[in-house]
């Protein structure tokens, strides 16, 4: 399961979660599921998989799932971990850090 926490800590842990609405976050030995809310996402895109690949980079699938339809809406492969945030970005429309969100806002 280290590989799965890994992964989300490089999408940004538990920021990242607040920021999308990501949750029911499933790990296995190489890959990270988790669901967004519905009609949050670019698309209707609400279930992703992050796997990591042999050579060290991710393939990230971004999908849209209705009761037991899956609809593949994306899928991005040879990503690296320094791009895990801007491709979900990206491709979700959704941001992953509070930073971005802020940046040029003055008080």
């Amino acid at each position: 399961m280290t590989v799965s926490r890994t992964i989300l800590d490089q999408l940004g842990g538990n920021r990242f979660a607040v920021m999308t609405g990501a949750k029911s976050f499933v790990g296995s030995d190489n890959a990270l599921s988790f669901r967004l809310p519905s009609n949050f996402a670019r698309d209707g895109i609400n279930a992703v998989r992050v796997t990591l690949d042999p050579s060290d980079t991710y393939t990230v699938r971004f999908m849209r799932v209705r009761g037991t339809k899956i609809t593949d809406i994306a899928t991005t492969d040879t990503v690296y971990c320094d791009d895990l945030q801007s491709t979900f970005t990206r491709i979700t429309g959704l941001d992953t850090n509070m930073g971005r969100v802020f940046q040029g806002v003055q008080s």
